[in-house]
C-alpha cells in the first residue's frame, strides 16, 4: 500500500512536470520577445509564465474537480520553480519568502483581471492589463499590447478544446498560435 501511494505521487509529479514544461516552453517562445517585444528580463519572463500558466489553470478550473486539483498542483509547481530560481540568485530565505508572497499575489491578481477580460470578451480591457503588466505602460494601449491581447484570446480559445484527458494522461500540448513557429 505504501508503494502504491508512492507510485501514485510519482506519477502525479511526472504529469505536473509535463504540464509545467509545456507552460514554460510556451512562455519562452521567441515570438513573444521578438514579434511582441516582451521585455527579455526577469520581470518579462515572470509575466509570460504568469500569463501562460494562468491560461492553463483557467481551462483546468472549467473542467471540474479533477481539473481544479490539477490546477492547484500546477500552481504549486510553478512557484516551486520560482522559489528555486530565487535561491539560485542567492536570495536569503527571508527574502525568498517575501518575494514569493508578492509574486503569488501578483500572479493571482493579474490572472483575475485577464480572466475577467476574457470572460467579458473585452479585448481592450485585456490589452490595457497587458500594457500595464507586461510592458509597464500605465498610460495607454499600444500596438504591442493589442497584438499580444489577440494572441492571448487565440490561446484561450484553443485551450477551450483541450479535454481533461489530455491533462490527466500527460498528453497536454500548449496550443501554438497560428503563424508562429512551433
Amino acid at each position: 500500500m505504501i508503494l502504491a501511494r508512492w507510485r501514485a505521487r510519482r506519477a502525479n509529479r511526472i504529469l505536473i512536470d509535463q504540464i509545467h514544461g509545456e507552460i514554460v516552453a510556451a512562455a519562452r517562445a521567441p515570438a513573444l520577445f521578438q514579434q511582441f517585444a516582451v521585455p527579455d528580463d526577469l520581470d518579462g519572463r515572470f509575466e509570460m509564465i504568469t500569463l501562460h500558466a494562468g491560461l492553463v489553470m483557467r481551462r483546468l478550473r472549467q473542467l471540474g474537480a479533477n481539473g481544479e486539483a490539477i490546477a492547484q498542483d500546477v500552481f504549486d509547481r510553478v512557484f516551486e520553480q520560482v522559489d528555486d530560481a530565487l535561491r539560485e540568485m542567492s536570495i536569503s530565505d527571508v527574502g525568498v519568502a517575501k518575494r514569493i508572497k508578492a509574486m503569488a499575489e501578483a500572479f493571482y491578481g493579474r490572472n483575475k483581471v485577464y480572466d475577467e477580460a476574457l470572460a467579458a470578451r473585452d479585448s481592450d480591457r485585456l490589452a490595457a492589463a497587458l500594457a500595464r503588466n507586461v510592458y509597464r505602460d500605465k498610460q495607454s494601449l499600444t500596438a504591442q499590447s493589442r497584438a499580444l491581447a489577440c494572441r492571448v484570446v487565440a490561446l484561450a480559445a484553443a485551450l477551450e478544446h483541450v479535454p481533461i484527458q489530455a491533462f490527466a494522461q500527460g498528453r497536454f500540448k500548449y496550443p501554438n498560435p497560428a503563424g508562429e513557429p512551433p
